[in-house]
């Protein structure tokens, strides 16, 4: 949680210096996707293959949902808007994985959890409308909120499926299988968009990048999938409450983002939503 923090502040950077950020994230996901496949060829365990229609199809999901179109939302996003106030949005996740669940009949709903859950959304149209709540319902919210709600969307279907494909791969399979279906999604895309110019990035660029690529993706990605795996997807999903608190305090230091009262206060009101609904271990049953 502490290194997806830090991938708000590189993010913002990198979507603040190139107006065509989508080279970069194809890059990152590239080298992430080296680097997962290195360790486990290190480790002996070598690299499978997907066998079969059903696993292809859920390899390609994940690089769909969870690199590709959260990829398209984040740098657009940030391009438009803070990255502390971007990270406090997405802090809605694990709430929208409880209702989820709720509505597709794997885990029950209580008083507790229907409490935290409008908590939570209070505070994250708060956050959402800029210390406005009702911002969202009147139409005056611009295209970079949208675009990190689409963040909270895509990393929704990400987390079920990476639950659902655990049963099949491992954790770092499923994170090598995302990284390179991703990549290849987002280098199309990158190519459509045009003003791919990697001699033009500056350092800031590519220290971004690489710490993307490496401590965003490779590392990250595999620890969150393992702990899907070991914890289910609801559970797991409660420890991105720390998300926004890295971002924020990172954003401070590195990028002297100062975010208003309003905001924090709808920050908390989100963080203590989550806390609320996810008190007690989820029970969803894992599926093959």
């Amino acid at each position: 949680m502490a290194m997806w923090g830090g991938t708000w502040i590189a993010g913002r950077v990198i979507a603040q210096e190139l107006s065509a950020p989508l080279a970069v994230a194809a890059l990152r996901f590239v080298i992430a996707g080296l680097v997962v496949g290195s360790v486990m060829l290190i480790s002996g365990g070598g690299i499978p293959l997907p066998q079969g229609r059903q696993e292809w199809a859920l390899v390609w999901a994940l690089g769909f949902f969870g690199i590709f179109l959260y990829g398209l939302c984040f740098f657009f996003g940030l391009q438009h808007i803070p990255a502390g106030r971007g990270a406090l949005v997405v802090a809605l996740n694990p709430v929208v994985i409880v209702l989820l669940a709720w509505l597709t009949g794997k885990e029950g709903m209580n008083p507790r959890k229907a409490l935290g859950s409008v908590i939570a959304l209070a505070g994250c149209l708060t956050v959402i409308g800029n210390g406005d709540p009702l911002a969202l319902v009147q139409g005056s919210v611009g295209i970079g909120e949208w675009l990190i709600i689409g963040c909270v969307l895509s990393w929704t279907a990400y987390t079920f499926i990476g639950w659902r494909a655990t049963g099949r791969f491992s954790a770092l399979a499923t994170t090598l299988y995302a990284c390179f279906t991703g990549a290849i999604l987002l280098g199309l895309a990158a190519l459509v968009q045009g003003d791919i110019n990697p001699a033009a990035w500056s350092w800031r660029v590519w220290t971004g990048m690489f710490f993307l690529a490496v401590f965003g993706t490779a590392i990250a990605y595999t620890w969150f999938t393992a702990a899907v795996q070991q914890l289910g997807a609801g559970h797991a999903s409660v420890f991105i409450n720390l998300v926004p608190v890295f971002a924020v305090l990172q954003a401070a230091i590195l990028l002297d983002e100062r975010l208003g009262l309003p905001v924090l206060f709808g920050g908390l009101l989100v963080i203590a939503g989550v806390w609320l609904t996810t008190l007690q271990k989820p029970t969803l049953e894992k599926t093959a």
